[in-house]
């Protein structure tokens, strides 16, 4: 125990010594960063890649979990946060306030079904005609409650090709139904599996070429990422090892893979994001993907660990276009919600807690032939601020820049100049106040370049 701790918080000093130059550093950090994420569910659909998570209140010390948050991305380094689009207040029949444990979302002929374990109480389903929602309960019931014990969590949910679909959960045992096609309903008997070598929690079945595929996290504690494969959708199961190690690195692990663009990931979680800060534990995780790759025989290559793999963005960004400001790919420092404290509630989720010296990084953004005009929606309460545009590095060239003052919590539009500069460079948006104020300089809605 002496040894992981002194491996801690050695990992937790060197993390927080580069906190304002970690995008420049080789590590392969969170994804997000504006709040704290677990139990990554990503699924592509239509060219995007959904990636639905759980949420880590702030406060956390254990387990604090009340919504589902959705981000989105087509270039799988820069994410769209949607915020919370489902919450346990989705499930009339639970009165708890705690429990909104690891979801998986899928889509049906036009219908997105979010299955949502509630710790202690079965496997609810939601049901949505988009993936941002609203989501709602078709059931008024779980799907799924084996009330003698609490192995009900983790549901994956997978819809073969002969249009079968199967959903598989289970801590620390792992079971399986076969789902209707109407996807709240199932036939049969639940099918309770033969133990699985290294198997914990948290499963993750897919099909991958003509094989199938069961990831899961790997014995606690600390939990890796282990799979198995068989040549049926139920098995039996053949355990091959680790996707990844068990580490000292982190304590928790939930595993998410897809293909997407040619490539394969494996999402994963990890405490990155709170080392920054502190040494100690609190379950305060986030969610961190890297490329994976399969062997000739469909065997899966074994990555390691996280801040060491490497995750590549796939297309550039289109800068001329309107963005929501909500969208980064580092962002530590800042928070995203749609409750505005000292003004109206905003529609959709914005940037705040804009403090003295931060910055938004937007990678490869591909300004073409050169963009002329910058524009932001942003509002301040009392003093304001200044947003300043550098490209390449933190402190790199200065392309422009706007003074946003006190605009009493209304939004308005502000516009610059900006210096030519052609072709894919690093945006890197800096932050800076005045004598009268360094934190929570203003709240920013969206941008464009023209």
């Amino acid at each position: 125990m002496k040894r992981i701790t002194a491996i801690g918080c050695a990992l937790a000093c060197a993390l927080s010594s580069m906190a304002q130059t970690l995008p420049e550093q080789k590590l392969n950090m969170p994804l997000v960063q504006t709040k704290f994420t677990a139990d990554p569910a990503p699924y592509v659909h239509d060219g995007v890649v959904y990636l639905f998570t759980t949420h880590d209140e702030d406060d956390s010390e254990g387990f604090n979990m009340k919504d589902w948050l959705l981000y989105t991305s087509t270039d799988m380094v820069n994410w769209q946060d949607h915020g919370a689009v489902a919450s346990l207040r989705d499930f009339k029949w639970y009165k708890g306030n705690n429990g909104a444990w690891a979801e998986q979302v899928i889509e049906r002929d036009g219908k997105w079904y979010m299955y949502c374990p509630i710790h202690g109480h079965g496997i609810g389903v939601l049901v949505a005609d988009s993936p941002f929602g609203p989501y709602k309960d078709p059931l008024g019931e779980p799907l799924v409650w084996q009330k003698e014990h609490w192995d009900d969590i983790d549901p994956t949910v997978w819809i073969d090709d002969d249009g079968q679909a199967y959903m598989y959960w289970g801590n620390p045992n792992i079971y399986c139904v076969k789902l209707n096609k109407d996807m709240i309903s199932y036939s049969g008997e639940i099918m309770k599996m033969p133990h699985i070598e290294d198997y914990q929690e948290g499963p993750w079945f897919y099909k991958h070429g003509n094989k199938y595929y069961l990831a899961f996290a790997s014995t606690c504690c600390p939990e890796g990422i282990g799979y198995a494969m068989s040549d049926s959708p139920t098995g039996p199961w053949e355990y091959k090892g680790h996707i990844m190690n068990h580490t000292v690195r982190t304590r928790g692990n939930h595993p998410g893979i897809i293909d997407y663009k040619g490539k394969s990931y494996c999402f994963g979680l990890n405490y990155d994001v709170f080392r920054l800060s502190t040494s100690r534990h609190a379950e305060r995780r986030s969610v961190s993907a890297a490329e994976m790759k399969y062997n000739a025989d469909g065997t899966i290559q074994e990555l390691p660990y996280f801040l060491d793999c490497e995750l590549n963005q796939v297309e550039p960004f289109n800068p001329f276009r309107k963005v929501e400001a909500e969208t980064m790919a580092w962002g530590y420092g800042l928070k995203v919600t749609r409750e505005n404290p000292s003004g109206p509630w905003n529609p959709t989720p914005f940037v705040t807690e804009i403090d003295e010296d931060e910055y938004l990084l937007v990678k490869g953004v591909d300004f073409k032939k050169g963009a002329k005009k910058f524009t932001a929606s942003c509002a301040s309460h009392l003093y304001g601020g200044i947003m300043e545009l550098h490209i390449d590095a933190v402190d790199g060239q200065k392309i422009g820049g706007i003074a946003i003052p006190a605009t009493k919590d209304k939004y308005e539009e502000f516009t610059c100049d900006l210096d030519k500069v052609t072709g894919v460079h690093d945006l890197y948006f800096v932050f800076k106040g005045g004598k009268q104020q360094k934190k929570n300089l203003f709240n920013w809605d969206w941008w464009m370049m023209k």
